[in-house]
């Protein structure tokens, strides 16, 4: 993982040596000669990056947001110990309604260095909503010691390492004074990286051996391994946190504070049984986009409900299905009197025994 802060924007202080993580543990970034290239690509995503920062930035966030904001900022202060795992830089979330319902999912990146220092995160979030964002933190700023701008000339950057390129943090070496945010997905491992950087610089120069991907690739990746991102996949005041595998990607404490949406939350973790879940599904044949309204149903072979299919590109899509009917012959009924058959399939990123 790898933070360098010397954005004029931000207007931070130059971090150390970074650690990075490989084989045996964390070791810090050495000079040499470089690494041999690597199968990795970089994705330009249209996602919005907002700043918040100020002396009160952490408690502001910390009951807005389904995760525990004081752990991301206050890991500023620790170093991680010889072979030691270091503090997370990156942390997946949500933003919930009074009713429990997500309305935007996030992720968080620490800029700041220590506890000294005050706090400084940069939000992720769907660019299509990104007004919809600040204005639903203004609401609760009131007097708050807490600064909220985009940031409009900075770039975010998806690094996804093709499946047979094996351990690449090598290829991270000499990555330290290139740029401002470079660190592992905190949804889950096979979403690789999230790189940050100012609009002017270019990502091949900061991931040696990368090329830059497609982004229906990229999509086309989400699908397959089941992660919901954005609006079309997790609509605002519809979807339910845990339906949409908030807990099984690390984007919520159950034993942190209050934030808004919290009961519902908690009572269904604690007391309920979760009986739809968004899964990756594979259409019998692909269709051309748009194909598929958003939310058409999803039928059992004998016309029961089964889910709703969210969004999808081709033969892949998300869908929130029934857990007891993914192993039953699924299809979605067309315009046209005609009909697509869909499989629904486990990611195998997700806890092997779960129901919560």
């Amino acid at each position: 993982m790898l933070v360098r802060a010397g954005a004029a924007l931000l207007g931070l202080p130059r971090s150390p040596r970074p650690w990075v993580g490989g084989g045996g543990g964390m070791r810090r970034l050495s000079g040499g000669a470089p690494p041999p290239p690597a199968a990795v690509r970089c994705f330009p995503l249209s996602r919005a990056l907002l700043r918040v920062q100020g002396p009160e930035a952490a408690t502001f966030l910390q009951g807005l947001l389904t995760n525990d904001v004081e752990r991301l900022v206050s890991g500023g202060a620790d170093r991680p110990p010889e072979g030691g795992a270091p503090p997370p830089r990156a942390q997946y979330t949500h933003a919930l309604n009074v009713q429990g319902r997500c309305l935007y999912d996030i992720i968080l990146y620490r800029l700041h260095e220590s506890q000294e220092e005050e706090p400084n995160i940069l939000l992720e979030c769907d660019c299509s909503v990104l007004d919809s964002v600040q204005k639903h933190l203004k609401l609760y700023k009131i007097r708050r010691k807490v600064d909220i701008a985009p940031c409009l000339d900075l770039s975010l950057w998806a690094v996804i390492p093709e499946e047979q390129s094996g351990d690449v943090s090598s290829i991270l070496d000499k990555c330290a004074d290139k740029t401002l945010v470079l660190t592992p997905d905190p949804r889950a491992e096979v979403m690789g990286w999230r790189l940050i950087t100012n609009k002017e610089e270019n990502p091949l120069e900061i991931v040696p051996g990368s090329h830059i991907g497609n982004i229906s690739d990229y999509h086309r990746h989400r699908y397959k391994q089941g992660i919901a991102e954005g609006v079309k996949d997790i609509p605002p005041r519809v979807a339910l946190p845990l339906e949409s595998n908030l807990a099984y990607m690390n984007g919520i404490s159950f034993t942190k504070g209050c934030y808004i949406g919290q009961e519902l939350t908690a009572r269904t973790h604690h007391m309920g049984v979760i009986r739809k879940r968004l899964l990756p599904v594979q259409l019998s044949a692909p269709l051309p986009l748009g194909s598929i309204p958003e939310g058409a149903a999803i039928l059992t072979e004998s016309g029961k409900s089964a889910g709703k299919y969210r969004a999808g590109g081709d033969e892949l899509g998300i869908a929130l299905l029934r857990l007891a009917n993914i192993n039953e012959p699924l299809h979605i009924s067309l315009p046209g009197d005609t009909s697509v058959n869909l499989t629904a399939s486990i990611p195998n990123w997700w806890p092997k025994t779960t129901n919560k």
